[in-house]
């Protein structure tokens, strides 16, 4: 079983929303099958194909989600940080803005879902790979 501390190294290696296809290939090799980011405190969620399961703690103080979800404006904040032009913590701050609660990777179909509020999905995005 992968731990925090392997996972925490595999992501100070990311910069920007450019990195994030490698950080998968990182977190696969590892042995993670899923994972899902919650935007309220920033924890995480990683398990296994076992579904064993690894939680964080919070990686900032708790913010406020917005309670409509913008789709439109989200897509383009997601494709600006995918090119390299936010770090992370601005990234999840234009997911709080713009309504995006969570978002989960399935790394065997390589498809990160983005999700409101409701728990709905709002966009599902085929990963790149490296």
């Amino acid at each position: 079983m992968f731990t925090l501390e392997q996972i925490h190294e595999a992501h100070s290696r990311v910069t920007s929303g450019a990195d994030f296809p490698q950080f998968l290939q990182d977190l696969i090799e590892l042995g993670v099958t899923g994972n899902s980011i919650f935007v309220a405190d920033g924890h995480a969620e990683y398990w296994d194909k076992d579904g064993e399961r690894l939680v964080s703690d919070a990686a900032y103080p708790s913010t406020e989600i917005a309670d409509a979800c913008d789709v439109d404006e989200f897509k383009a904040r997601l494709k600006l940080h995918q090119q390299g032009g936010t770090d992370y913590p601005k990234f999840c701050s234009d997911c709080a803005e713009t309504g995006v609660d969570h978002w989960t990777i399935d790394m065997a179909a390589m498809t990160c879902t983005y999700f409101d509020k409701a728990g709905n999905a709002v966009l599902v995005e085929q990963i790149p790979t490296p």
